[in-house]
């Protein structure tokens, strides 16, 4: 049987925490921040969590990860 590879791009853009959720980084901060808020800005500065629907698909990228 071969060996599982893990999904580069999907190991770049999330992360496994301790408890076994996975973190990501909320797009939309690159360019064109003219026309956004300060208040949307601010928010998308920060880190958030996937829910556990979208952790299981996550999971299937990452074999190793879990």
């Amino acid at each position: 049987m071969p060996k599982m590879k893990t999904r580069k791009a999907a190991a770049k853009r999330f992360k496994v925490t301790a408890t076994g959720k996975v973190k990501y980084k909320k797009q939309g901060l690159r360019h064109i921040l003219t026309k956004k808020t300060t208040k949307r800005k601010r928010t998308l500065r920060h880190g958030a969590v996937l829910s556990k629907p979208e952790t299981q698909r996550v999971k299937r990228l990452l074999p190793h990860q879990f």
